[in-house]
């Protein structure tokens, strides 16, 4: 042999440990990274998300883990701050060397940190926000599993105004990418009928004070409102309304979908329509499946949970089946070639199908209308399918 095949054989006998070594999954561990909203606007959905990802991590791991591996939730907070979520995914990738991102939350938020993860190979998975930019442009590392707001609007806007019978549609959006999409997507689907928006307002996130956008809405008569709004801008948005007299159709995106709206709103809301993908986990909910899993939530948390609880439920459920499949030598390109083949089937709290493919990484493309009745979200329509 020679001295430079021997040195060849040295040096790949040196580095083929580290070329094996898979970041975040060891023997007897899986790490998993979220970041959450626990301190800003957003900080009752993060909370939730992050108890239901809690939940069903601590079902795997008494029930033996996956593959022998326990798993192991780190927990980041972005205050709903782009710049504090790089920070946050910088910490989760360098220093807690996690596996895979799920469940984060917030577009601008995961627009931000997913170059920091993918620098170092690490998957953003099924991300807590339904914007096109989680699965488009398609990269290796992303797949998401909301249907778009785009879509949602689009879809649902033109039902609604046919119900309705509606003459004049307006908008009001967050002035970011969140909104944005809930504005395209109103847009996109008065083409479709060919109307035209009699009003478009927006805010600065963060805002508290409605008044001059409901003022405009009000002047330019308008009966269907299209809400790019989240928590406290939809409560005030409609609160506004109503104490001006001024009563339309409001209808929101996925975004406004939570028992928060009617718990905080009161009175004031019922008769709001969202659009949504899985129902809110009621603890007197006639399925006895839910209820038996909501009670098992709120007997761990003190708290009842929401439709964000069972978002972090059902994220880390997926992840754990795909897992499941890669099988012990888990390291992110098995995790991808399993999920580029996989299809899930619908869960016991009503979403639909998903299904990925290499080229495919948005699992489901469906949404559904609920409106809230008497200070409660009721189902009122099936799934609309692009």
């Amino acid at each position: 042999m020679t001295a430079k095949r021997m040195i060849a054989l040295a040096a790949m006998a040196l580095t083929s440990p580290m070329l094996l070594a898979q970041q975040g999954v060891s023997k007897d561990e899986i790490r998993i990274g979220t970041i959450q909203d626990l301190s800003g606007p957003l900080a009752g959905f993060g909370k939730q998300a992050r108890n239901g990802m809690q939940l069903r991590v601590d079902e795997i791991n008494e029930q033996g883990g996956i593959n022998g591996r326990k798993l192991r939730l780190y927990v980041e907070d972005s205050g709903y701050d782009p710049k504090k979520a790089v920070l946050a995914a910088q910490k989760l990738v360098n220093q807690d060397k996690i596996f895979i991102m799920a469940g984060h939350i917030g577009t601008a938020q995961n627009m931000a940190a997913m170059p920091v993860q993918f620098s170092k190979n690490v998957i953003n998975f099924l991300p807590i926000t339904a914007a096109r930019e989680m699965y488009e442009p398609h990269h290796r590392l992303k797949y998401s599993f909301a249907a778009t707001y785009y879509d949602q609007i689009r879809l649902a806007l033109p039902t609604l105004i046919k119900e309705k019978n509606a003459k004049k549609v307006c908008t009001i959006y967050q002035d970011d990418e969140f909104g944005l999409e809930v504005q395209r997507g109103a847009e996109a689907a008065l083409k479709a009928v060919n109307m035209e928006l009699a009003e478009k307002t927006s805010f600065k996130r963060g805002a508290t004070d409605f008044s001059s956008q409901v003022a405009r809405m009000k002047a330019a008569n308008c009966d269907l409102v299209v809400l790019g709004t989240i928590i406290r801008e939809t409560i005030g948005t409609i609160g506004e309304a109503r104490k001006t007299g001024f009563n339309p159709t409001f209808l929101g995106s996925s975004a406004a979908y939570t028992d928060l709206i009617h718990k905080l709103g009161g009175k004031a809301m019922d008769g709001l329509y969202a659009t949504m993908t899985v129902q809110n986990p009621y603890t007197d909910e006639q399925n006895d499946k839910i209820r038996f899993w909501a009670n098992k939530y709120k007997t761990k948390f003190n708290e009842d949970p929401t439709v964000f609880s069972v978002y972090g439920y059902s994220i880390i459920d997926t992840f754990a089946q795909a897992a499941q499949k890669a099988g012990a030598g888990l390291s992110t390109d098995s995790f991808v070639k399993i999920m580029d083949a996989s299809t899930f089937e619908p869960d016991m709290f009503g979403s639909p199908k998903m299904t990925y493919t290499a080229t495919k990484r948005l699992g489901n493309d469906q949404s559904r209308l609920s409106q809230i009745v008497d200070g409660k979200w009721k189902v009122v329509s099936g799934y609309i399918t692009p």
